[in-house]
Order: structure tokens, then C-alpha cells, then sequence
């Protein structure tokens, strides 16, 4: 699946064996099942561990999606467990793509990231350190069910026209950019396509005008707000 910013999805990770190597205050450090070190990248040397947060009471342990069973408590150095993902709602507020694929140490090597946030936490754009890095090129074997995307009929550089008669240029659900410059900075339904790749296209058009034919932003975004638990903040669309 293709994922981009705004889409609520949920993740999750079948639970495979692994083995715990080292415990710290915080972070249960396991074998991990996924992976091989990569010979060609000379800069970073994996060892084949990966630290997991498994103290529930770290501030990072809802950013954290991994899980182990048994739980990490209960766990000791040399102990057989397995790890992965239960079904967990998110919403997406980057998407990063990787050409040559980036160099982690591991293989294979990833070429998107997609930055999540748990459901009831909110973007915020001046951390750079907010959310949880998903590869999904990186052989772990998450899965992604869409529950909703926002704006599911147009894509990032579409050129449409609103009700009021004001142009608009769409790059993400949140981050709309009229070309007068003037307020508000959401547009009026229903939409008219104008160009999508720099083309006009008579059968996307039509597409754009029947799924904005009935509600407006504010129902676009009251849906998302429910299923996302916060208000949206406009994210990189990478």
C-alpha cells in the first residue's frame, strides 16, 4: 500500500520468535527475527540487536508499537519470547522515499519511511523526533488496512477549483494553497478538477465531482478527528 500524510491506518505485526540479549531500566534488547547485517554499508556495524521500550511506564512507551510476549518484566537475559505488532490504530504525518534505497547497516535496505503517530497524539512541527519510523520495504512483515484517507479522490499537485470560484493547488488534506493568497484557507465543496500531472483529465474530473458532490471540509475533517482522536496538523508529505 501506498501510504500518505493523513491516511488512518491500522499496523500490525505477526508475532515471531526472538531472544532477549540484554535489559536496561527501559528497553528489553532482543536477537532480532528480521534482518541481516549489510557487508557493503562501512559505516555502521549492526550487531543484530534491536532496543525496544518495555517499561510501561517510559514516556516512550506508546510511541513504541512493538510488543513482546511475554511482557518485557517478565523477561530475562538468554529468554526465548516473541515479538510484534498487535492491531493498533495510527495516523501517518510523513512519507519519505529513499533513492539509492538509505543505509541503515541492515538488509534489505528501505527506500520509503513512514512517520506514524498513535491515535489521540497530535503532529507537532517543531519536534523532529515525534513518531514511529515504519520501513515497509524492510522485510518485517507489517501490515496496513486503511480505515480512512482524506481527500481519497485527489492526489498531491491537483489544480481544482472550489464553489466560491477560488483556484487552488492540493498537496495533502491539511495543506491547501489558494492562488489568490487570501483567507479562508479551506476550500469551498464541490471541487472541479482542473489538472492533475498538468493535464486535464475528463473521467478524474468526474470522479472529483462526485465524491465532493455532498459535505465540505469541515465534514472531511470532523471524520478524521473522530477516528484520529486529535485535531489535524498540517504534516510533510515527504
Amino acid at each position: 500500500m501506498e501510504l500518505r500524510v493523513g491516511d488512518v491506518v491500522i499496523v500490525s505485526c505477526p508475532y515471531t520468535p526472538a531472544r532477549v540479549t540484554r535489559k536496561t531500566l527501559e528497553h528489553v534488547v532482543l536477537k532480532w527475527p528480521w534482518w541481516s547485517a549489510d557487508p557493503h554499508c562501512d559505516w555502521i556495524e549492526w550487531n543484530g540487536d534491536v532496543a525496544l521500550v518495555g517499561d510501561p511506564e517510559s514516556y516512550a512507551w506508546d510511541k513504541e508499537l512493538f510488543r513482546t510476549d511475554p511482557a518485557a518484566e517478565q523477561l530475562t537475559v538468554g529468554a526465548g519470547c516473541r515479538v510484534g505488532i498487535p492491531p493498533s490504530l495510527v495516523h501517518v504525518v510523513a512519507v519519505d522515499h529513499f533513492d539509492p534505497p538509505l543505509e541503515t547497516g541492515r538488509l534489505p535496505r528501505p527506500g520509503r519511511r513512514v512517520v506514524v503517530l498513535r491515535t489521540g497524539r497530535s503532529l507537532d512541527p517543531e519536534s523532529e523526533e515525534q513518531g514511529y519510523d515504519i520501513c515497509p520495504d524492510d522485510g518485517i512483515p507489517i501490515g496496513f488496512e486503511l480505515v480512512f484517507r482524506p481527500y481519497a479522490c485527489l492526489v498531491a499537485g491537483d489544480e481544482v477549483a472550489d464553489a466560491a470560484g477560488r483556484a487552488w493547488r492540493f498537496d495533502g488534506p491539511w495543506d491547501w494553497h489558494p492562488f489568490d493568497g487570501d483567507e479562508p484557507d479551506e476550500p469551498r465543496w464541490p471541487l472541479a478538477l482542473l489538472t492533475r500531472g498538468n493535464s486535464a483529465d475528463e473521467a478524474e474530473a468526474a470522479a472529483v465531482a462526485r465524491a465532493t458532490k455532498d459535505g465540505s471540509h469541515q465534514q472531511e475533517v470532523a471524520r478524521w478527528v473522530a477516528l484520529a482522536g486529535v485535531e489535524p496538523t498540517r504534516g510533510r508529505p515527504g
